[in-house]
C-alpha cells in the first residue's frame, strides 16, 4: 500500500518537474527568436609539409573570390587605398607590390582587376609623390 502511494507522489513530482521544465523552455524559445545569430566560417588551412605556407599553391584566401570585375576593382583600390596610407603614414617607399594583398589576388578570379584596382588606390592613398 506504501508504494502505490509512493508512485503517485513521485509521479506528482515529475509532472510538476516536467511542466516547469516546458514553461521555462517556452519562454526561453520565445524570446530567442528574435535574436539573431551569426555564423563564422573560417577557411581551414590545408597542410603542406613541402611548400611555402605563406603563398599556398591551392588557395584557401576565399576573400580574393568575386562574381564581377567590378567587385574585384573595387575592393582592390579599398585595400590598396588602406595600404597605401599606411605607407605613406610610416614613410615607407612606394611599393604596391610589396603588400601580401597584391600577391594573394593571384589566387582568385579576376586577379588582373583587382590588382589594377589596388595599384590605383595603393597611388592615391601613398599622396603626392
Amino acid at each position: 500500500m506504501n508504494s502505490k502511494y509512493l508512485h503517485r507522489i513521485g509521479a506528482i513530482i515529475l509532472a510538476a518537474l516536467l511542466l516547469t521544465g516546458v514553461a521555462i523552455t517556452s519562454s526561453t524559445t520565445a524570446q530567442a527568436q528574435y535574436r539573431r545569430r551569426v555564423i563564422v566560417v573560417r577557411p581551414i588551412r590545408p597542410f603542406r609539409p613541402f611548400g611555402n605556407p605563406y603563398r599556398p599553391y591551392n588557395s584557401y584566401y576565399n576573400q580574393y573570390v568575386f562574381n564581377t570585375s567590378e567587385a574585384a576593382l573595387n575592393q582592390g583600390y579599398h585595400d590598396g587605398f588602406k595600404t597605401g596610407s599606411e605607407d605613406g603614414r610610416k614613410r615607407k617607399s612606394y611599393d604596391p607590390e610589396r603588400s601580401h594583398y597584391y600577391y594573394d589576388a593571384g589566387f582568385g578570379n579576376f586577379a588582373e582587376a583587382y590588382r589594377d584596382g589596388f595599384e590605383r588606390g595603393y597611388r592615391e592613398g601613398y599622396g603626392p609623390a
